[in-house]
């Protein structure tokens, strides 16, 4: 699956907020990627091919938890339906239609239109926030386990019978890295740093070495800029 030809990236830089590290490194969307190659079995073999594993496919309910990853990056890719992903920003409420609707969040952060085909590599300590999913269907993770790799001893035949409905999206991380926590905002605060160091993977989950992923578009990075911008909020 040779997609690095076709790939234009669009990138993000997060600022940290009061409750969220965020990241140096750009959030990247690769908008419509995978249009007509939604295929979890072919998007789990270039996963494996550039060292990234498949941990999920869930299928999105209609709001959830503004949350980040504290120590490991993450590739979702869009395999059904549309939704709105916020990326950046905290909730500042545990009542999501307060969060998701009526503005009990940080100022700040990115709004993007999401659809099928869309693959967005999100650096570890950036927020998003999952909402207004259509066709509407109830939350269910599709593959067998816990949501933290596919437990089956036949990892592409469980890929095969999946049915996909509803908003669905599929979720890897760089492999050896462990799997990834759930944080919802102020549990790294006066630790930022620790989130902004974790490694850069040797290559894109999807692009592999290529210029237009992560090979190219993250940097090495120093972390004193940073650390001034924090210390003033």
């Amino acid at each position: 699956m040779d997609i690095s030809k076709k790939a234009a990236v669009k990138k993000y830089f997060l600022e940290p907020t009061a409750l969220v590290p965020n990241s140096p490194q750009p959030l990247l969307h690769y908008s419509g990627l995978l249009k007509d190659k939604c295929n979890p079995v072919n998007i789990n073999e270039q996963f494996d091919k550039n060292e990234w594993r498949t941990q999920w496919i869930f299928r999105y309910g209609p709001t959830q938890e503004s949350h980040y990853h504290s120590r490991i990056h993450e590739c979702m890719v869009v395999l059904s339906g549309n939704a709105t992903i916020r990326f950046g920003v905290a909730d500042t409420s545990d009542d999501l239609e307060e969060s998701t609707y009526r503005g009990a969040c940080e100022q700040g952060g990115v709004t993007i239109d999401a659809q099928a085909g869309d693959v967005f590599v999100i650096p570890a300590g950036v927020a998003h926030k999952t909402h207004n999913t259509s066709p509407g269907a109830p939350f269910a993770l599709l593959t067998p386990g816990k949501g933290r790799g596919i437990e089956a001893t036949n990892p592409k035949g469980a890929l095969e019978k999946i049915k996909l409905s509803g908003f669905t999206m599929m979720g890897a991380y760089p492999k050896n890295c462990g799997t990834w926590d759930f944080s919802v905002g102020g549990e790294d605060v006066g630790n930022f740093e620790a989130t902004w160091s974790v490694a850069k993977p040797e290559k894109d989950p999807l692009l592999g070495a290529a210029e237009q992923g992560i090979c190219g578009q993250w940097k090495d990075i120093t972390l004193s800029k940073r650390q001034d911008k924090r210390a003033k909020l």
